[in-house]
């Protein structure tokens, strides 16, 4: 049965399109038909992240407009077997976005995809709003800090209120809680918060720790989704995300700081 995945996020820059990137990403290597659809009108970056910028020809505000079909604006993903991209406009302005042209194309796309990750707009505006209405399942993506989280349980009480699910009567959206730029180290000096700590203000089941690593940023800049770097912590921690999100029970990891080798310290101490 398809699922509509929305991953959101009350706050911009927590790394809500690379989580999406790589959620799809990691659901298509695993064998799951899947598309992952950009509703940031105005503000695209999927398209990056997934490297496919150049190929972009028809969005999903063409669709909805009917100016061009469906399969005219998938973009299939050169990589990964299984995995479809449809962008969003750069150029057009979010009221383009309708719930009825929403609804019909997920409704579309349900016939083809196992899974439709919606990357939806930071807060709750229009092109945030249609994203998480026709969700079954939410990735909160949030940063350890007081105004991400709190940021975030305001999305919360919109999924618990304001979604089609809660509108229907119907079993609420699945919640999950991913915890991004997670830096242990500064987790223990106090400088950010705990893992139990927005667990217990969210209180919604964690999905996984993607901790701090430059490996996000070289691979954003490459269009390359960041769970394809598997020797990154990064790669890693969403490789994991994925595993728990189908059901799998994986250890959380990356909660205490690395430990530096000896050599790792020598030339540390000589720099």
């Amino acid at each position: 049965m398809s699922e509509v995945v929305v991953v959101t996020s009350g706050k911009g820059g927590v790394g809500k399109t690379t989580t999406s990137a790589a959620l799809a990403t990691g659901l298509a290597m695993r064998g799951h038909k899947t598309v992952v659809v950009d509703f940031d009108v105005g503000l695209r970056n999927l398209d990056l992240i997934m490297g496919c910028e150049r190929r972009v020809v028809f969005d999903i505000i063409n669709v909805i407009q009917g100016e061009a079909n469906l399969k005219q604006a998938l973009i299939r993903d050169k990589r990964v077997e299984n995995l479809w991209i449809l962008p969003a406009s750069q150029t057009r302005d979010k009221d383009a976005l309708t719930r009825e042209g929403v609804e019909a194309i997920l409704n579309e796309l349900r016939e083809t995809f196992d899974y439709i990750v919606c990357d939806s707009p930071a807060g709750i505006e229009r092109g945030a709003h249609l994203a998480l209405y026709f969700a079954d399942r939410a990735i909160v993506v949030t940063n350890p800090e007081v105004s991400s989280v709190r940021d975030s349980d305001r999305i919360l009480g919109v999924l618990a209120s304001r979604s089609k699910r809660a509108e229907d009567g119907l079993d609420p959206v699945k919640e999950h809680l991913l915890l991004t730029r997670y830096d242990a180290a500064r987790v223990e000096r106090g400088e950010m918060l705990k893992v139990e700590d927005v667990q217990d203000i969210l209180a919604i089941p964690l999905l996984g720790i993607v901790p701090e690593s430059s490996s996000v940023l070289q691979a954003s800049n490459q269009g390359v989704p960041v769970i394809l770097e598997d020797a990154s912590t990064a790669g890693r921690a969403y490789a994991d995300a994925v595993g728990r999100f189908l059901g799998e029970d994986i250890p959380h990891r990356f909660l205490s700081p690395e430990k530096k080798g000896l050599f790792s310290r020598l030339f540390r101490g000589a720099a």
